[in-house]
């Protein structure tokens, strides 16, 4: 008989697969850039999805988000989400279970979220990008008040610090909806705050 997270990987492997993923084509001048959706398991096999605290220096300074960033010359998608995955947190030897939506966000980038399954492993972050990993139990995402609303903002409220807004908001509401309950979700059109669009 299955363990409970190999259950839950086969249900979430069904439910990406048969998602009818929306993807922005590729375009001259588009940047694009990926993410992953890191799903690990902690002693006791319970699972939780890993998001990152940026570094106060680089890029969106003390941000939350998913472990990701830019694709080099020539990469895939997923071939630069598990690449950033392993950079930033040293997560690797990951199974790919499918993709969500492409994300446009207000400062130009097309990202695309992955979504992985790496087992009992423990993320170190790499202090040049991240300034801490966090692990978010995948209940967490299901917990009522998940996700709020601030007038049109959304938030996902993963912890008792963490607060996460679009974009990376976005996808991980994305990645509950489609991937934990089985429910078509849109979040295309989820504003942004101006905090992020740099």
């Amino acid at each position: 008989m299955p363990s409970p997270i190999d259950a839950l990987r086969e249900q979430i492997i069904a439910r990406l697969t048969s998602f009818d993923r929306r993807q922005v084509p590729p375009a001259g001048g588009v940047r694009r850039a990926a993410v992953t959706v890191c799903v690990l398991e902690d002693a006791e096999r319970d699972p939780y999805v890993i998001v990152i605290r940026r570094a106060a220096h680089g890029r969106n300074p003390g941000q939350w988000a998913l472990p990701g960033g830019r694709l080099d010359e020539g990469e895939q998608p997923v071939e630069a989400a598990l690449r950033e995955l392993a950079e930033e947190t040293g997560v690797t030897g990951v199974e790919v279970a499918g993709l969500l939506d492409d994300f446009v966000t207000d400062s130009g980038f097309v990202i695309t979220p992955v979504v992985a399954f790496g087992g009992r492993q423990d993320p170190v972050p790499d202090p040049r990008e991240v300034a801490s990993v966090h692990a978010v139990p995948l209940d967490r995402f299901l917990a009522p008040g998940v996700p709020r609303w601030q007038g049109d903002l959304l938030q996902m409220p993963l912890g008792p610090s963490i607060v996460i807004h679009a974009p990376t908001g976005a996808i991980l509401w994305q990645f509950a909806e489609v991937a934990l309950r089985g429910r078509e979700q849109r979040v295309f059109d989820v504003r942004q705050p101006h905090w992020t669009r740099t």
